[in-house]
């Protein structure tokens, strides 16, 4: 955790430096667009429901994969003073959840898309962001969420993102703690980023998902039916 309060300057600078790198990737990462291409044309997924569910859950296991997260901490130089582990971490969650916008058809162009895909961070947490910024949220998240963020109050936004998510890391010292005992840590480390990287998947279909595909889901598939996933290139 840094030792002082961040400026809004830092902040701004930090969040900025999460989202470019998950959008446009970071080796051995592709960037987030071409992660969903890889999912897009593979004609084996019936629906785009069945991408993201497999692509969330490759991506969770490359976050338990915690050798491959350090591996790629280990490249990074942060703008700001929290464990490089964390940011490994958070730009492979940003990047899945860039790749799930992607895929249910939205422009990773757009700085509204870019600031939820930053707030997918959060988990549900990202909704009393969101209130405090003076949105209206109901129960359920949606993509009508996108229409509802007003231009001018994006930047008040992700800076209350970057500073949540610089808190969670200060939050997290026992786990950092655990991580020092050899093997023990590895697994602790990497149940709790993939349990993170899970939420953050999760917050992003409820997030992009479009009605329409949420419907027809809830029609075709199990309730009980089981999540498949295929090895990617980005392989732990």
């Amino acid at each position: 955790m840094p030792e002082k309060k961040p400026t809004d300057s830092q902040i701004h600078q930090f969040v900025d430096w999460i989202t470019d790198k998950a959008i446009a990737g970071v080796p051995p990462l592709t960037s987030a667009e071409d992660l969903a291409q890889e999912y897009l044309i593979d004609s084996s997924y019936p629906h785009h429901d069945d991408r993201v569910w497999s692509l969330i859950n490759w991506e969770t296991t490359k976050n338990f994969t915690s050798g491959f997260v350090t591996g790629l901490g280990g490249l990074l130089t942060l703008p700001i003073s929290i464990p490089s582990a964390f940011g490994a971490s958070w730009i492979i969650q940003a990047r899945m959840a860039g790749a799930i916008a992607k895929i249910y058809g939205h422009s990773l162009e757009s700085d509204r898309v870019r600031t939820l895909v930053l707030a997918c961070l959060l988990g549900d947490a990202a909704k009393e962001v969101f209130k405090q910024a003076g949105i209206k949220i109901t129960q359920k998240l949606g993509v009508n969420l996108i229409k509802q963020i007003p231009g001018k109050a994006l930047i008040a936004i992700n800076q209350k993102i970057g500073f949540r998510l610089i808190t969670k890391a200060g939050e997290r010292g026992v786990v950092n703690l655990m991580k020092a005992v050899p093997f023990l840590g590895g697994i602790v480390g990497g149940v709790v980023d993939a349990a993170a990287c899970r939420v953050v998947g999760d917050t992003a279909q409820k997030l992009f998902r479009r009605e329409e595909t949420e419907k027809r889901a809830r029609v075709r598939r199990p309730k009980n039916s089981r999540r498949v996933s295929k090895k990617r290139k980005d392989t732990p």
